[in-house]
């Protein structure tokens, strides 16, 4: 399977349903929440490794790990989430006018309202895997472009902020505000960062036995998902 393949619908639904299963933390990132995370990796300044950023999939560096069943069920999980990762630089890179965030829509009073807020939440945690990564753009003129990100992504408004994002209607605003900047966004730092398409992570992570594993636990590879995979070969034969 080529990293260059987008998800299917079956694949898509296939990670929705693992993080949103009981095997994996309570605070892992749901579809919406993860491609706001990984958009702002990709368009973002810095550059990040497939362990810098995946305990944060699963809720945060030093959060709980998902309990996959074997070996082949991390690297399946783990495939589909990277190819997700390019699906999105490739499109910001080749074919940027058909990107789109993944907003939820609800049904209130009779009316499709679009609710950007767990994108923006995801995009907001991506912001911030380095301390002033994107410093820059806030002190630029597009400044007021972040805003709407910053009231729907961040856990730390004010008061009157938090009490304006209770109406529906206003996170609609901010959404169709936040999609409707992006572009101009993505383009700000497109001359100050290298290409991530040519330098994004094979689709199966590989580990030596010693390094961290990817699932993002925390433990050598040789103790976490290496003895997996030692217990499926010696079970095979």
């Amino acid at each position: 399977m080529q990293l260059d393949q987008p998800l299917s619908d079956k694949e898509f639904n296939e990670l929705d349903q693992f993080l949103l299963s009981e095997r994996c933390p309570e605070d892992a990132m749901t579809m919406d929440c993860l491609h706001g995370f990984l958009s702002a990796i990709a368009m973002g300044p810095e550059e990040f490794t497939l362990a810098q950023w995946l305990p944060h999939v699963w809720g945060g560096e030093q959060g709980e790990a998902p309990k996959f069943k074997n070996n082949k069920e991390s690297e399946r999980i783990i495939s589909l989430i990277v190819r997700f990762m390019h699906e999105i630089l490739i499109t910001l890179e080749v074919a940027p006018k058909e990107y789109e965030p993944l907003f939820v829509e609800h049904d209130v009073d009779g009316k499709s309202l679009i609710d950007g807020e767990a994108w923006c939440s995801g995009f907001w945690e991506g912001m911030h895997l380095i301390e002033d990564s994107w410093k820059e753009i806030w002190e630029s003129n597009l400044e007021p472009l972040m805003r709407p990100i910053y009231l729907l992504g961040s856990d730390e408004l004010e008061e009157e902020e938090a009490e304006m994002l209770e109406d529906p209607k206003q996170r609609h605003k901010l959404s169709i505000e936040v999609e409707a900047n992006l572009p101009q966004i993505h383009k700000f730092w497109l001359p100050r960062k290298k290409s991530l398409v040519q330098t994004v992570v094979r689709e199966t992570p590989k580990a030596g036995r010693n390094d961290p594993c990817p699932c993002g636990s925390g433990e050598k590879f040789k103790k976490c998902c290496g003895a997996n995979a030692a217990t499926d070969k010696a079970d095979a034969e």
